[in-house]
């Protein structure tokens, strides 16, 4: 049976729905700090074609992202929303319409006002991520995240998100920075990138399912291909859970995480 087909037979169960979660700056478009105005926002090559090759193996796709821009003034929760309404049409255009666009305002030292605060929220926390969940109705151990920061990572391992992906920040390189406090094992110099690349990643408890340099790198990797294809249907097989709330959104506006 088709991913699609087996995702429309877990809709109608009451079934969860695994998602892909996509970091913004750096993983979708060209990273040139505090991104705000559509004129100044350059898709990184092939995002686009790769987000809806996740969309036909059955994954929910949901954008979080910190924007602490907002909190320290430089624009406006209006400036984020026109951005992401016309984001979302491009995404929907090229077949891979986002389910939801979560985002966090805060900063714990550098916002104004109220939105100053250590909260739970903003990335490495996990708060966008379960808010999507229970919005969703997201299975989210049969979901995979992808991020050009170990704090993307971190918020998906705290979320119990099963498939954790490095991208180069801006799809230029594969990525080497450190994360090894949290299990994770770099790589060689030089590495080209998958799901192990002979330094430990992949291993069960690592933070690091692979690295890449870019979503679309990721998605033409067979082996990481082929753990995400099975995905979908490990979790629309699974047993039926709870379906979200009535009302809850399924292709809603943006969302700011609480």
């Amino acid at each position: 049976m088709a991913a699609e087909e087996l995702l429309t037979a877990g809709a109608a169960a009451g079934r969860r729905r695994p998602a892909a979660f996509l970091d913004r700056d750096g993983v979708i478009n060209v990273d040139h700090g505090y991104t705000y105005r559509i004129e100044d926002f350059a898709f990184i090559d092939g995002v686009l074609d790769a987000a809806a090759a996740l969309a036909q193996l059955g994954f929910a796709l949901v954008v979080v992202t910190n924007q602490a821009g907002i909190g320290r003034g430089m624009y406006t929760e209006a400036d984020f929303a026109r951005l992401s309404a016309w984001m979302r049409e491009r995404f929907a255009a090229a077949g891979a319409p986002l389910d939801g666009v979560y985002h966090c305002p805060h900063h714990p030292s550098l916002a104004l006002g109220a939105l100053r605060t250590a909260c739970a929220c903003r990335k490495p926390a996990p708060g966008m991520l379960l808010a999507a969940a229970g919005d969703l109705g997201l299975d989210l151990a049969g979901s995979v995240i992808f991020g050009d920061k170990c704090d993307d990572l971190r918020a998906g391992a705290a979320a119990g998100v099963g498939l954790r992906v490095l991208l180069g920040k801006d799809g230029l390189a594969v990525p080497t920075q450190d994360c090894a406090d949290d299990g994770d094992t770099r790589h060689g110099a030089g590495g080209g990138g998958g799901p192990d690349n002979g330094a430990g990643e992949g291993r069960a408890g690592g933070l690091v399912t692979g690295r890449y340099a870019s979503l679309a790198q990721a998605l033409a990797d067979p082996a990481l291909h082929a753990r995400l294809q099975s995905s979908p249907q490990a979790s629309l097989q699974a047993s039926p859970q709870a379906p979200p709330a009535a009302g809850a959104p399924t292709a809603g506006p943006v969302v700011r995480a609480p």
